[in-house]
C-alpha cells in the first residue's frame, strides 16, 4: 500500500493507483472513506502501470501507459499521470506523445461506502451507496453523513447509476489535458493540515554528510511527523502526534510523549502541545487513580499479561516536561505546566507506598522491569524540576529513587554463565522472570539532568557493560535492528509485535543508550542495521517489521498489521542521527554539551535548523568524532 498522510486525511491505494474499493483503499476523512474507489480508464483501457512514487509524505504519483495505435510498435504514445494528495485531490493528467492530433475518452469510475475505518478493517463495511448527480461530479449519502465529488472542468457525461464521469479530451500532438478531482464530507472546507501550516511546531532542519542516506532519512522523518500532526479540537493552538496511520489515526497518550521527546531537538512547540493536552486528561480528585494520566492497555508479549500505557505516560510526563526546560522550553510555560507533573509525582509516591517498586496496578500482576525504569528516571527529572522552580519535594523523590537503585541490582539481576541479565520482570511470588527482551532498553535510557549530565542508571557499570553485550549479540540484533524478544527465547516469534519484531523505538532507545553508556560498538551496528532497513523502507520506516535474520541480498519483511508512517518512528530518526553529535543543552544555564560518538559510524555529519532555546542550532561532527556548533542562540556557551 502507499498511505498518503496529512492529518485528518488520508489516501490509501495499491501501487497500481487504481483506488478498487478493497481492503483499505479510499481517501478518508477523520476516519471515515470518503470515497472508496477512484478508477481511471483512457480510451475504454486501464493505463499499464510504471511507477508509483511518495512525492512527499502528503502526495504520490503514479504513472501509466497506453498504445493507442497498433502501428505504434512496442512504444506507448500515451502517458497518463495522476498526483494524489492526502486532502482528497486527485490530478489526471494526460499527456500524448502521437504525432498526430489524437480525441481521447477519459473515464473515472466512482463509489463510497462512507464506512468508518473501524467498520473496514474489522471487514464489516457495507456495500457502495447509490451517487446522484451534483453540481460538476456526484454525491452520496447515508444515515451517518454525506459526501462529494467535484471535476475541473466539469464532465460531459455523468451517470449516476454507474458512478461515472466521462470526458472527451482533444490532445494535439505532444499536447498535454487535466482533469481535476476533489472528494470531501459534505459542508467540509478545504483541508488544513496542521504540518504544512506556518504554525507547525517542528524545525525544518536538515542534515548533510558522508553518508547520502542521511539527509532523505532526517528528510522523511520530520515529513512523517508533520503529517501525522493533529489539533486539539477544544484548543487548536495545541497539536499532538497521532500514533500512526492507517490504523491509529488518534491520540494515544504513552506514543505521542515518547515521539514528542525524541523529537524535542525540532523544538520544544509540540511537547509543549501535547503535555497540555494530556494535562486536561489527568485524573483528579480522591482514589489511587488521582493524577494518572489514562492509556489503553496493550500487549506485552507471550510472557507478560498486557500493561497499562497510563502508568507509561503518567511516568512519561514529568521527564518529557524537565526535558523540555533543558531544551528551552519557557519558564511561564513550565510554571503553568507544573502542577500536573505534580501531580503525577504525587501519584508514582503515593502508588509506591511503603514498598520499594512500582507494582502492576491490578492485583497480583508482575513488578515490569521497564517500568522500574520509568518510575526512577521521572523521580530523578522530576526531582531536578521541581528544584528548579523553587518546590520542595525533589530530596524525597531522590531517596526513594536512590533506595530503588539499591534493590533493583540485587532482584533484578539474574546471574548466569554468561556474566548475567536483567530479569523482565518479577512473579508476585518474587520469582524472576528472565527472558530477554528489547524492553530492557529502558535502563539504558537515563534522561537529561543538568549541565549536560545524565541521570545515573539502575544498573551498575558492569551490568551496563553485560547488557550492552547482549543487546549487540545476535540473539538480539537482527542486523536491522533490536528485536523485541531474544531469538533463543521460549515464544519468539519473528512478527510478534512484543515477541521478536523490531520496534523501531526500542532500537533508536538502544543506540542512544549504548552511545551515551560508551558502548559504541554495540550501538554502531544497530544504527546501521536501522538504517539500512530505512532504506529498503524508502526512508518512512514502520513502527514494526520482522526480526528475521539479516542476510547477503536480504531485505526486512514488513509487518501486515505496522503502521507506516507512525510517530514513535519518525521520531526515533531524528534521536538516532542525532545521538551522532550527542547534543546535551541545558538552556536554563545558557550551556550546551556535545557528547558526539566518537568513532564516527557515519563519517562526517552535520545538522541545520535544529533548535535549542528557540533558536537554530546547527553542529557537525568530523570524521575524526570531533564535534563543533556552527550556529546556536545568543548567549548559548559550550559546555565542558
Amino acid at each position: 500500500m502507499l498511505i498518503c498522510v496529512a492529518l485528518p486525511g488520508l489516501a490509501i491505494s495499491t501501487e497500481e493507483g487504481q483506488m478498487t474499493g478493497r481492503g483499505l483503499e479510499g481517501f478518508y476523512r477523520a476516519g471515515r472513506r470518503v470515497l472508496s474507489r477512484c478508477e481511471v480508464r483512457v480510451a475504454g483501457r486501464e493505463p499499464l502501470a510504471v511507477q508509483a512514487r511518495m512525492a512527499a509524505a502528503d502526495r504520490a504519483r503514479f504513472v501509466g501507459t497506453l498504445r493507442t495505435s497498433p502501428q505504434a510498435g512496442p512504444d506507448p504514445d500515451v502517458v497518463v499521470e495522476r498526483n494524489r494528495l492526502a486532502d482528497g485531490t486527485e490530478r489526471i493528467t494526460v499527456h500524448s506523445a502521437a504525432a498526430r492530433p489524437m480525441r481521447l475518452p477519459v473515464e473515472v469510475s466512482l463509489g463510497t461506502d462512507l464506512a468508518d475505518l473501524g467498520s473496514i478493517a474489522s471487514g464489516r463495511a457495507g456495500p457502495e451507496l447509490p451517487a446522484s448527480v451534483h453540481d460538476s461530479g456526484l454525491r452520496w449519502s447515508c444515515a451517518t453523513g454525506n459526501a462529494s465529488i467535484t471535476a475541473a472542468p466539469p464532465p460531459s457525461d455523468a451517470l449516476a447509476s454507474a458512478g461515472l464521469l466521462r470526458w472527451e479530451l482533444d490532445l494535439p500532438p505532444g499536447g498535454s489535458r487535466s482533469v481535476e478531482l476533489r472528494v470531501r464530507p459534505d459542508g467540509a472546507g478545504p483541508l488544513r493540515a496542521v504540518g504544512r501550516a506556518a504554525t507547525s511546531p517542528l524545525a525544518a532542519a536538515r542534515a548533510e554528510g558522508d553518508d547520502p542516506r542521511v539527509p532523505a532519512f532526517l528528510r522523511t522523518s520530520i515529513e512523517d511527523l508533520q503529517a501525522l500532526l493533529l489539533r486539539d479540537s477544544a484548543n487548536p493552538a495545541d497539536t499532538h502526534l497521532a500514533a500512526g496511520a492507517p490504523w491509529r489515526c488518534g491520540l494515544a497518550p504513552a506514543d505521542a510523549l515518547v515521539a514528542a521527546r525524541m523529537a524535542l531537538p525540532l523544538g520544544t512547540g509540540l511537547a509543549a502541545g501535547t503535555l497540555r493536552i494530556l494535562a486536561r486528561t489527568q485524573l483528579t480528585g480522591p482514589g489511587p487513580q488521582c493524577g494518572m494520566i489514562p492509556g489503553p492497555r496493550r500487549d506485552a508479549g507471550p510472557h507478560l499479561p498486557p500493561q497499562c500505557t497510563g502508568t507509561e505516560a503518567t511516568l512519561l510526563f514529568p521527564v518529557l516536561l524537565a526535558e523540555a526546560r533543558r531544551w528551552g522550553l519557557g519558564e511561564q510555560e513550565t510554571e503553568e505546566l507544573l502542577p500536573a507533573a505534580e501531580r503525577c509525582l504525587t501519584w508514582l509516591r503515593a502508588t509506591v507506598g511503603d514498598d520499594t517498586y512500582v507494582r502492576a496496578p491490578h492485583p497480583g500482576g508482575p513488578v515490569r522491569c521497564e517500568t522500574q525504569a520509568h518510575a526512577h528516571r521521572a523521580a530523578l527529572l522530576g526531582a531536578d524540576l521541581l528544584d528548579a522552580c523553587g518546590r520542595t519535594d525533589g530530596p524525597a523523590l531522590r531517596q526513594w529513587a536512590q533506595a530503588l537503585r539499591t534493590a533493583f541490582r540485587g532482584d533484578f539481576w539474574v546471574d548466569d554463565l554468561g556474566g548475567g541479565r536483567p530479569a523482565a520482570a518479577r512473579a508476585p511470588d518474587g520469582r524472576p522472570v528472565p527472558h530477554l527482551g528489547a524492553a530492557a532498553v529502558h535502563l539504558l535510557d537515563t534522561g537529561l539532568v543538568g549541565e549536560g549530565a545524565l541521570a545515573p542508571g539502575l544498573l551498575d557499570k558492569v551490568q551496563t557493560e553485560n547488557l550492552a553485550q547482549l543487546l549487540g549479540s545476535p540473539v538480539m540484533d537482527s542486523g536491522w535492528g533490536l528485536r523485541g524478544l531474544g531469538a533463543k527465547e521460549p515464544g519468539f516469534n519473528p512478527f510478534g509485535h512484543r515477541a521478536g519484531a523490531v520496534r523501531v523505538q526500542e532500537t533508536a532507545l538502544a543506540v542512544a543508550g549504548l552511545a551515551a553508556a560508551g558502548c559504541e560498538k554495540e550501538a554502531t551496528s544497530l544504527l546501521r542495521g536501522v538504517l539500512a532497513a530505512a532504506e529498503t523502507f524508502a526512508y518512512r520506516l514502520p513502527d514494526m517489521y520482522a526480526g528475521e535474520q539479516r542476510t547477503e541480498g536480504s531485505a526486512p519483511l514488513p509487518h501486515p498489521a505496522a503502521c507506516r508512517p507512525a510517530a514513535t518512528p519518525a521520531a526515533a530518526g531524528v534521536l538516532l542521527l542525532t545521538t551522532l553529535v550527542g547534543i546535551r543543552p541545558d538552556a536554563p544555564a545558557g550551556t550546551v554539551t556535545l557528547r558526539p560518538m566518537r568513532s564516527a559510524p557515519l563519517g562526517e555529519i552535520g545538522f541545520t535548523g535544529l533548535r535549542i532555546a528557540g533558536a537554530p542550532f546547527s553542529a557537525r561532527v568530523s570524521r575524526l568524532g570531533l564535534a563543533m556548533v556552527e550556529e546556536a542562540a545568543d548567549g548559548l556557551q559550550l559546555g565542558a
